[in-house]
């Protein structure tokens, strides 16, 4: 039997401080064994709380992740680097090697939040943008090709 290499995807996002960490945490969770999945911004905004808060709501933990920016990861040879917002899918990096860029838009959850007045509510931005990524990871690496 032979092991299949897996795939090295980076979630590339403006600030790495939510959809991309919770794109990594998605494919770590429902994908680890084909995906090697990294996740990284333009610039570095800290690891957003409510992300946190809605990836343990479903039993994803990425409490630990580390908001990092592309410059951190540039050795790394991505066979697909995926942007998950417009702001960095325009400023996106040139990588060596091999890597395809491809962009997935999802909203911004902070931006949303700002438009509703209650905690839930604003939660409830964060769960939207939460399970539109679980989709689109699920359909993982079909979708790339």
């Amino acid at each position: 039997m032979t092991k299949t290499k897996k795939l090295k995807l980076l979630f590339l996002c403006t600030g790495n401080s939510c959809r991309s960490q919770m794109a990594e945490g998605w494919t770590r969770h429902l994908k680890n064994d084909m995906i090697e999945a990294y996740s990284a911004g333009i610039e570095t905004h800290g690891l957003n709380p409510n992300a946190v808060k809605v990836m343990a709501e479903i039993g994803v933990d990425i409490s630990n992740h580390q908001s990092k920016t592309v410059k951190d990861l540039m050795d790394v040879p991505f066979d697909y680097v995926v942007t998950v917002c417009s702001h960095a899918h325009e400023t996106c990096p040139i990588f060596s090697g091999k890597a395809q860029i491809i962009h997935v838009g999802f909203d911004d959850p902070p931006r949303l939040a700002k438009e509703v007045e209650s905690e839930e509510e604003k939660l409830n931005c964060y769960r939207r943008v939460r399970d539109k990524i679980k989709t689109f990871v699920q359909s993982l690496p079909g979708c790339l090709q």
